[in-house]
């Protein structure tokens, strides 16, 4: 068997979303295929710093992570780009004046900064651990670094903005969105670069609709039995769910955990 290069999501994919835990299957089966002599890396669109956890946890050398603009080899970070500063400096002002709240992470770490109250006032805090730092003075100009934004748009409201039709973002709460790149394949291609990767070899899984994007031809796609019908559509496996030993079962059938090379 070839080297294979194996790329998986966490939420959903690797864990367990009730629990928040990695399936025990899933973390069997990822030994099993470094032992094979396989690459094995982690998918995310979590920045670097709230990857690092789950990543350093369950044994990874190499993540793409803050959707794809973060690459770590060897548990080094090899590049962690920013967002294009000048059209996320456009999405903040046209944000502000449309009256919604927005919060900025200028580096890679829960940190936010914000000129006021304006977006815990309209959808209180956000739903994990953050650093608020509010000063009425604030410019994201000073630095000019934007790493993510906090937008405090509800649903449906997102035409307000047209510059947001430009940029990748991301909803998991009705009340706000995050602008972050959503370029998960981006960052696999290019691990692959460094790494001497083959798209031809390389595997790729995850559960949802932000997945879709690292499903590309050449890769070999796995669904996850509980994810989402559109991800389904454009897999060429669909595992059994995550919690019913998906992740492992196809690995297997696949002999995926067998030796590289016949070694």
């Amino acid at each position: 068997m070839n080297k294979k290069f194996f790329f998986f999501d966490i939420d959903g994919t690797l864990t367990d979303r009730n629990t928040g835990k990695i399936v025990p299957s899933a973390a069997l089966a990822l030994q099993k295929l470094r032992d094979a002599g396989h690459f094995v890396a982690l998918a995310t669109g979590r920045a670097q710093y709230k990857a690092r956890p789950f990543f350093e946890a369950n044994g990874f050398d190499n993540m793409v992570c803050s959707g794809g603009n973060g690459i770590v080899m060897d548990k080094k970070i090899i590049e962690n780009i920013p967002l294009d500063f000048d059209q996320a400096r456009a999405l903040y002002d046209e944000v502000l004046a449309a009256g919604y709240g927005a919060l900025v992470a200028e580096d890679d770490s829960k940190k936010v900064y914000t000129r006021n109250f304006d977006f815990y006032d309209q959808v209180g805090g956000r739903r994990e651990p953050t650093t608020y730092i509010i000063d009425e003075a604030y410019d994201p100009g000073k630095r000019g670094v934007i790493y993510k934004m906090y937008l405090s748009v509800p649903e449906g409201e997102e035409n307000r903005l047209p510059i947001l039709k430009k940029m990748g973002w991301l909803r998991f709460e009705p009340e706000y969105i995050i602008i972050q790149p959503d370029a998960k394949q981006k960052g696999i291609l290019r691990m692959l670069e460094l790494s001497g990767g083959s798209p031809k070899d390389t595997v790729v899984f995850g559960d949802d609709t932000n997945d879709l994007v690292m499903f590309l031809d050449d890769f070999y796609k796995v669904a996850m039995g509980n994810g989402c019908d559109a991800l389904k559509a454009r897999a060429d496996e669909v595992a059994p769910a995550n919690v019913e030993d998906g992740i492992y079962k196809v690995c297997e059938k696949n002999g995926w955990m067998e030796p590289v090379g016949g070694r």
